[in-house]
């Protein structure tokens, strides 16, 4: 019997890679029976389509959930919204999983999204106007941002095992963010985000919710050892390294880390001593949701479908840019190095389009040495005004041009998965 691995997937690039698509995959092809997610929160958007046409986009349910009896295990870095979580659940039971809930199991540490930081979060994005960082108005960074100056009022998973206590927490919660709207000039009359924090039956509604999914999963004793997975366990990373807390371009960065750094620690918590797996997933275009640098931007891509990446309200426009292996070689240095590319979206070359790459840019562009938030934010000016320079990919023919581009991104390291479409047969092991 051969040794268990771990199988740790990032995202290279802005996000919307795919990552839901290969831990699927991995799920089905390795027999793990456990997806690890290790940071962000219910802001994630991973989208799964089996190949019947059934399609779900996971936020904090694992994307291996289709596959019956696989686990989700939300370690402490993750950042929990527990009503989104049952409505997930509620959404995936009509998709044929009744039970996702019941095969999720968390960290009692892990912080909880309130309505209160949900809000707040909407109402400060909303004060800065034209300025909007691209937030996706969930709570995650108010959340973090609160728990870091206020930390014996951050509430947990395992506070909600005591309601009364939970309920004086959020009673506080709620007059503080209000203050801090009230100061910043953020607390305007936005409609329903504003009055929140003027609702009083609010809380009671949202713990009586919040406290029935802790009822519904597993917390683990944080005093134990984590829980050894028995085989392959998968890690599912969220967001992308280039929007890193630390290593992307401030202020259009999310607060979390997308390295492996976060599976790794869980990993040595566990006393984990077989193979670790680095996997980073490209597409074989760039995109990104809402405002940020994005020097390969191109509206001639505007035609390539997105079906799961809708313009959001929070987040702003899905827009679409060559392939930069600029970016893609600062991700990879970024990470550390991996093992295996997973190439994503490789049908988008079946169209007719002026396809090219970015090889490099008119000035210098490199991973700092000692990331800073002064660091972060040269480096976004510097990309925001970078100009690339292409190279065309040959090619009469999808395939053609598929074999180019790998052709191209030869330096950036093995392939080891690729996709020429989004449902589960479109995924192939190389």
């Amino acid at each position: 019997m051969s040794s268990p691995r771990a199988h740790l997937v990032v995202d290279l690039g802005f996000g919307d890679a795919g990552k839901g698509h290969i831990v699927d995959f991995l799920v089905r092809t390795t027999g793990a029976r456990w997806v690890m997610r290790t940071n962000g929160g219910a802001q994630a958007g991973h989208t799964v389509v089996l190949d019947d046409g059934t399609a779900h986009t996971f936020a904090q349910l694992g994307a291996g959930s289709f596959v019956a009896g696989v686990r989700t295990f939300l370690a402490e870095p993750m950042v929990v919204h527990p009503t989104a979580l049952l409505v997930e659940a509620e959404v995936l039971a009509g998709k044929g999983v009744p039970d996702a809930l019941e095969r999720v199991s968390a960290d009692p540490r892990c912080r909880v999204i309130t309505p209160y930081h949900q809000a707040a979060n909407r109402l400060r994005e909303l004060a800065r106007g034209a300025a909007r960082h691209g937030s996706c108005g969930v709570g995650v960074g108010e959340t973090v941002a609160d728990s870091l100056a206020h930390p014996d009022d951050t509430i947990s998973l395992g506070t909600l095992r005591s309601p009364s206590v939970a309920r004086r927490m959020l009673t506080r919660t709620r007059e503080r963010k209000r203050e801090q709207l009230r100061r910043a000039g953020a607390l305007v009359a936005h409609g329903e985000d504003a009055r929140l924090f003027e609702d009083p039956a609010l809380a009671d509604r949202w713990l009586e919710r919040a406290c029935t999914v802790v009822a519904a999963i597993d917390l683990v004793d944080p005093e134990e050892p984590l829980p050894m997975p028995d085989g392959d366990v998968v890690f599912e990373g969220a967001q992308g390294v280039l929007l890193d807390e630390a290593l992307g371009f401030h202020p259009f960065t999310t607060w979390s880390t997308c390295t492996f750094a976060n599976p790794d620690a869980v990993l040595d918590a566990m006393g984990w001593a077989h193979e670790r797996r680095r996997i980073g997933v490209l597409r074989s275009y760039h995109v990104r949701h809402g405002p940020g640098p994005f020097p390969t931007e191109s509206a001639e891509l505007d035609v390539l479908a997105e079906p799961h990446n809708p313009e959001g309200a929070w987040q702003g426009a899905f827009r679409r840019g060559y392939f930069d292996l600029v970016l893609a070689r600062y991700a990879i240095a970024a990470v550390g190095g991996l093992d295996v590319l997973a190439l994503t979206h490789l049908d988008a070359f079946d169209h007719e389009l002026p396809w090219r790459i970015a090889t490099r840019y008119d000035r210098a562009f490199a991973a700092p040495l000692q990331p800073s938030l002064e660091q972060s934010a040269r480096m976004c000016a510097s990309l925001m005004g970078a100009v690339p320079e292409f190279e065309t990919l040959a090619g009469r023919s999808g395939h053609d041009r598929t074999r180019a581009f790998r052709a191209a991104i030869a330096e950036l390291g093995p392939i080891g998965l690729e996709s020429r479409g989004r449902r589960t047969r479109d995924l192939r092991a190389l």
